[in-house]
């Protein structure tokens, strides 16, 4: 059995974690990397090599995995956690796939009706706010499960992330205007002293210590799992429960569990597409989106043209009404998935559609069936083995529900609000659901995270995922199609614009450098354009044939923010 905990000084590691000339101080973005070893990307270029150091130092893709999300908590605090969760999905060098559920789940004193008034309105602000609005977390307990796949200690992985939050590290320009333009808000949700606030503005270049995260951070170190859920950390969290009128108890968090889960896997033109189950929506999305345009030879239409682009909007349409109506937490509601992703469901899903104008929202309804920030974070890895880890973490909102656990230094999640608080309503990301995604005790709420590989003669191939909110599956399917097949090179892929349709409300989102000519006839074709800023950030890996010893890996960070790729 592995040992978790080393009884060593973390000074010790303290001197592995970076380099002279790129260090918690100095570091540099890299957009595009060629490697063959492998590498790690994510929303973070200090946190992609925390994962970078782990493979240099004979760890595999999971260790990687594991450091890297560790190190997004304390650089990346917009949705870097270890107050929220997320999702594994894996393809091992020996063959295996698995996904791992470590998705926050509804507290026991929660009920379908806890967020609506004495006459049955919903209260969004206590399903987006404040401790209220806060599910058990289940992040350390999803990195702890993970751990049975990885190679090196513990002690190890967390200890990239504890330099950064004792030691501290420099901020980006972006981060440092975040910081101010919340500083009210912060102050608003919290009445205790904070590292996100100071008296006069931040600056690019200024460095943020966190020295409660690093202690938190230390007791998960020295007490492992039980370091975070039971104890003095979990004491904080509900002590900081009682003074938000929060509802998740010191039973809830010892009570936590993960769930390792089948993934979700099919076919796309030679490709076998790994990605991840309900309680995820986007594993069954990308399978519908990408199943309803597969035999319609978008290659043909060309890349960015009104007809491919109206044919990914109708199929976008029709899988985001089927979330609406079908789908939520499989361990509490049935979810007919089967029918959902069938050949023969998918096709008459798009029976009605017609290339030469605009579907409806209103005439397309869920499918017949016989009797889920944009404030997510992604990484993707890979190792010299092949083994190819995707994973999306979330605290739902950026910064979560605004709220930073006094003493432990950490964001607490809303995610809640992925909950239909209300059949019909909206949630902060506009989508609607029903019944099968109400409120339940230790219920998951339903997630739009799309964590996902592509195989090609069982290997790994492609490791993709965004964050984004309801914007994470059309995201990837984007993605995907772009490389398989508009044969895209693997920055355009990621890089060029994108756009989205959820069904409701019924309008197309679309980014800008998209020709004025294609929305124009998009508008004629009767669809309602609506300009946005950035759609996702997706971080891509491929991994090329190569007749040398090692794979060529190419490792894409999207422009659309500060994130970073690393590699050897």
């Amino acid at each position: 059995m592995k040992k978790i905990f080393l009884a060593l000084p973390f000074l010790l590691f303290y001197a592995l974690v970076f380099s002279q000339d790129q260090n918690a101080f100095t570091y540099n973005i890299q957009k595009e990397i060629q490697c063959n070893r492998g590498a790690v990307v994510s929303a973070h270029p200090l946190a992609s090599m925390a994962g970078l150091q782990m493979l240099q130092q004979g760890g595999n893709a999971v260790d990687a995995a594991i450091a890297t999300q560790l190190a997004l908590a304390v650089v990346y605090p917009g949705a870097g956690n270890i107050g929220g969760g997320g999702f594994m999905v894996a393809h091992l060098a020996d063959g295996r796939d698995f996904t791992l559920d470590y998705r926050e789940t509804a507290p026991a004193k929660a009920s379908r009706d806890m967020y609506l008034d004495k006459v049955g309105n919903p209260i969004m602000e206590m399903s987006q706010t404040s401790p209220s609005s806060s599910g058990v977390p289940g992040t350390i307990a999803g990195l702890f499960a993970s751990l049975s796949y990885a190679k090196l200690p513990f002690a190890k992985l967390i200890a990239p992330a504890i330099q950064l939050a004792e030691k501290g590290f420099a901020l980006s320009e972006s981060q440092a205007k975040d910081f101010n333009s919340y500083k009210e808000t912060f102050q608003r949700f919290n009445k205790h002293k904070i590292a996100f606030v100071k008296d006069t503005p931040w600056q690019a270049g200024d460095t943020l210590i966190q020295k409660d995260l690093a202690a938190t951070l230390k007791r998960i170190a020295t007490l492992g799992q039980k370091g975070f859920y039971e104890g003095v950390t979990a004491k904080m969290i509900v002590a900081e429960m009682q003074k938000g009128k929060g509802y998740v108890s010191l039973q809830d968090l010892a009570d936590y569990k993960t769930v390792w889960r089948q993934p979700i896997k099919f076919d796309y033109k030679g490709y076998e597409v790994v990605s991840m189950p309900l309680p995820s929506s986007g594993g069954i999305l990308l399978q519908q989106m990408l199943g309803m345009i597969g035999d319609r030879k978008i290659e043909a239409m060309g890349f960015h043209s009104p007809q491919s682009i109206q044919l990914m909007i109708e199929a976008e349409r029709r899988a985001y009404a089927d979330r609406a109506e079908y789908m939520g937490d499989e361990d509490f509601v049935k979810v007919p998935v089967s029918t959902l992703v069938s050949k023969a469901y998918l096709q008459n899903r798009m029976a009605d559609y017609d290339p030469t104008k605009a579907g409806s929202s209103d005439a397309t309804k869920a499918g017949m069936i016989g009797k889920e920030s944009t404030e997510t974070t992604h990484l993707s890895v890979i190792d010299k083995e092949g083994n190819a880890v995707s994973v999306t973490t979330t605290l739902n909102g950026h910064f979560g529900s605004l709220t930073v656990v006094e003493g432990a230094g950490f964001l607490l999640n809303n995610e809640m609000d992925d909950f239909s608080v209300k059949p019909g309503t909206p949630n902060m990301y506009g989508a609607v659901g029903n019944e099968q995604n109400a409120i339940s005790p230790g219920k998951r709420m339903l997630s739009s995270m799309t964590p996902t590989l592509l195989l090609k003669d069982k290997k790994a191939f492609m490791v993709v995922g965004s964050p984004g909110g309801t914007t994470i599956p059309t995201s990837v399917f984007q993605s995907i199609v772009n490389v398989v097949d508009f044969n895209l090179s693997p920055s355009d892929a990621v890089n060029l614009p994108k756009f989205h349709h959820q069904w409701l409300p019924d309008e197309v989102m679309i980014e800008k450098g998209i020709s004025p000519e294609v929305i124009s006839d998009l508008e004629k074709m009767g669809y309602k354009i609506k300009m946005r800023g950035a759609i996702g950030r997706t971080e891509m890996i491929l991994v090329l044939p190569n007749k040398t010893k090692f794979q060529t890996i190419i490792a894409v960070a999207d422009k659309r923010g500060d994130d970073s790729a690393a590699g050897w």
